[in-house]
């Protein structure tokens, strides 16, 4: 796996993660939205963590300064 997941990006990706899941921890948000927050949450974080993207890589993008 070859990084495709750029400083600034992943930063985003990082804090986008972090909300959605504390926002599903404090009950903002509920049922189906609870469920879809949380999974969009830890996806966010573990992209952000592995600064691998799949998406990126089916699509040919990357965010990386080569």
């Amino acid at each position: 796996m070859t990084a495709n997941v750029g400083t600034a990006d992943r930063a985003i990706r990082f804090a986008v993660g972090l909300v959605l899941l504390l926002l599903v921890a404090i009950g903002s948000l509920s049922g189906t939205a609870a469920w879809i927050g949380g999974i969009v949450g830890v996806v966010m974080l573990a992209t952000a963590g592995m600064r691998f993207c799949p998406a990126y890589r089916l699509l040919g993008v990357s965010t990386c300064k080569v």
